[in-house]
């Protein structure tokens, strides 16, 4: 998503037109989701990716007509080897595509679209599919005024942290845009630094925090990422039940003043880079200043997948897969 509309746009602007191809239902075992997203355009060219090969190609055809004729379609593919519709792929499953033509006259709202991905209000954009006219896309952002002519309680149930397809007449497809909650990276270090570069690669809003004004060197982590210099001991932050933590500081001291803080609020995530033993001592430490186990259990330590990573960027690897599993509701818990 955060390179298809950009390009879409950019697109547009050089007078080009794009079909966007996005996965709106899947079944059983398939590449992509609900929300996976691919635009192919005019000039030939196409970004993003519904998941790859036949079904991918299929698509793409599927596009360039829909360029051609300028109406939307929703196509169904069959993933099954040997079933209705045969694809030529063992994935098992099946996916529904939806077509959407866009000229000049959806550059508003790319432009929109583009400015609410590096914003931090929550923001989801609705597609409206209708059988009997035409389909619309409009965005649902906090505090603005409800532009669409449904009802806001028909909207509103499916306006969660994944995309949701509401079938009916109309359908309706709702998804998150702007990024839902914040992980924030406490420890500059090189591990923290290889994190940055990782996460925000797949897709999460980052903010790092450290004590040291030279470990927060914008140069060293990507563009947008909130850079923080503070104490350890008083860390101020607006932590919601959306954000997630990760506890990687230079000592074991940051990390428990680090822990103390966190464990009251609300956050979904809170993991603390450390060997068994290190996570042990800490565990002991919280619960003699007055922590259950019921909080203590709430932190992954040792933080991330247990892969055998030792490198600073081996061990960025496994805690941004466990931060990937924990966000799609996998849970992988070895401390």
């Amino acid at each position: 998503m955060r390179t298809v509309f950009p390009a879409v746009r950019d697109q547009i602007r050089r007078g080009a037109q794009a079909a966007l191809c996005t996965i709106i239902a899947s079944s059983g075992s398939t590449p992509r989701g609900a929300g996976a997203r691919m635009a192919v355009f005019s000039d030939g060219g196409f970004v993003g990716t519904i998941g790859g090969g036949s079904v991918e190609r299929l698509a793409q055809d599927v596009a360039r007509a829909v360029l051609e004729e300028g109406q939307p379609v929703v196509r169904t593919f069959q993933l099954h080897p040997n079933g209705t519709e045969d694809i030529g792929m063992i994935c098992g499953g099946t996916v529904t595509v939806m077509f959407q033509p866009l000229g000049k006259e959806a550059l508003p709202l790319m432009d929109r679209i583009c400015a609410l991905m590096v914003e931090e209000q929550p923001a989801w954009l609705v597609t409206v599919l209708s059988e009997h006219g035409p389909w619309a896309m409009e965005l649902w952002e906090k505090d603005a005024p409800w532009q669409m002519e449904l009802p806001q309680e028909e909207v509103r149930p499916l306006m969660g942290s994944q995309a949701v397809l509401r079938w009916g007449d109309p359908a309706l497809f709702v998804e998150p845009l702007a990024q839902q909650g914040t992980v924030y990276i406490f420890g500059a270090g090189h591990v923290g630094r290889e994190l940055a570069w990782l996460l925000d690669r797949v897709g999460f809003r980052l903010a790092v925090f450290d004590d040291r004004r030279e470990a927060l060197d914008p140069k060293q982590f990507p563009e947008g990422v909130r850079l923080i210099q503070g104490d350890f001991g008083r860390i101020s932050l607006p932590l919601t039940q959306a954000d997630s933590v990760v506890v990687m500081t230079a000592g074991h001291r940051g990390d428990l003043a680090i822990l103390e803080q966190v464990l009251p609020e609300p956050v979904a995530y809170i993991g603390c880079i450390g060997s068994r033993k290190k996570a042990a001592a800490a565990r002991k430490i919280l619960k003699e200043k007055g922590f259950t186990e019921s909080d203590i259990k709430r932190i992954h330590s040792p933080i991330g997948l247990p892969i055998g990573g030792e490198t600073p960027a081996e061990i960025a690897v496994s805690v941004a897969a466990e931060l990937i599993a924990h966000r799609a509701g996998k849970e992988f818990r070895h401390g």
